[in-house]
């Protein structure tokens, strides 16, 4: 797949993602091998990324293999491939519930009045 234009939000394949000089995309990628010589910011997850010559980069990166040409330009950070992307909704609606605000009634004030 190439992109010569400009693409916005999540692009998925399993083979060579190509952003040609002429290309821009932002968002999420998911290839297995990107070769980046127009302009990305985002999110990468692939088993190899190539940064070219005029290749500019903004963005997290997660692969195991980058290489970037001389001339190219990468701003942001690299980690590890995963293992697997797996979600554990337990855990994200503990942590939610959690740090989740509040909601305890406060007590009304008891009033008081005279008596004669």
């Amino acid at each position: 797949m190439q992109v010569d234009g400009k693409v916005e939000g999540q692009i998925q394949t399993d083979k060579t993602l190509i952003i040609s000089e002429s290309g821009s995309a932002s968002g999420e990628i998911y290839a297995e091998h990107i070769i980046i010589n127009g302009c990305f910011k985002g999110t990468c997850y692939a088993t190899r990324i190539e940064i070219l010559s005029k290749g500019r980069v903004d963005g997290t990166l997660y692969t195991d293999d980058i290489s970037i040409e001389q001339g190219g330009r990468f701003n942001g950070v690299t980690k590890p491939a995963p293992e697997q992307q797996i979600v554990d909704f337990q855990e994200a609606k503990t942590t939610e519930s959690l740090t989740a605000p509040s909601k305890t009634a406060q007590p009304k004030k008891a009033q008081q009045g005279s008596s004669s």
